[in-house]
């Protein structure tokens, strides 16, 4: 079983929401952010950097970094076996989730410039797939669809300029693994 350590609102509800999908049985241990139990002694065990989310497995394996979490959850329990090239495309949407789409949607400093050219790119992916990577929804869209989601919850930005990027964030959204995690609040 895997313990998903993480805050209410935390980016641990998208690491939750690929262990619902996966259906993989999970304890998810909820830590008081605001009385500081994420840097307490025992979970510093878990990430030094008193950050979550976190996973420990039964037989002792720790990970931090959400990114990272959804890559070896993917490697470890995906249904079928990810050839190197798949697992790549995969863990590059997870990067680009990480490290390109957050910053330039939540990052004010970048959105004007960055938003416009990062959204128009999805939508016409979109366009052509119902999914990020094809037919089949992936971890992909969880890294990715994650972030997407929360624009309408935190920014309250207007995206109609963007009709496939809104027809994929209802589609996964519909989703009961979504439902079941992120979808809940």
């Amino acid at each position: 079983m895997v313990k998903l350590y993480g805050g209410v609102f935390s980016r641990a509800s998208i690491v939750k929401w690929y262990l619902e999908e996966l259906a993989i049985p999970y304890e998810f241990v909820t830590l008081d952010m605001q009385a500081g139990e994420h840097r307490q002694d025992g979970f510093l065990q878990i990430n030094p950097f008193g950050k979550v989310p976190a996973i420990v497995e039964d037989d002792g394996f720790q990970l931090w970094e959400s990114g990272a979490i959804l890559m070896y959850l993917a490697e470890k329990y995906a249904k079928t076996p990810l050839s190197a090239e798949k697992r790549a495309e995969l863990n590059q949407w997870i990067i680009f989730a990480n490290a390109t789409l957050g910053p330039g949607i939540f990052g004010e400093e970048n959105r004007e410039r960055e938003m416009p050219r990062l959204m128009t790119a999805l939508n016409s992916i979109l366009e052509k797939q119902p999914y990020l990577v094809g037919d089949e929804f992936s971890v992909a869209d969880v890294g990715v669809g994650s972030l997407l989601l929360y624009i309408p919850i935190m920014l309250k930005l207007d995206l109609s300029a963007y009709p496939a990027v809104l027809e994929y964030m209802k589609r996964i959204s519909d989703r009961t693994g979504y439902q079941n995690s992120i979808g809940k609040r």
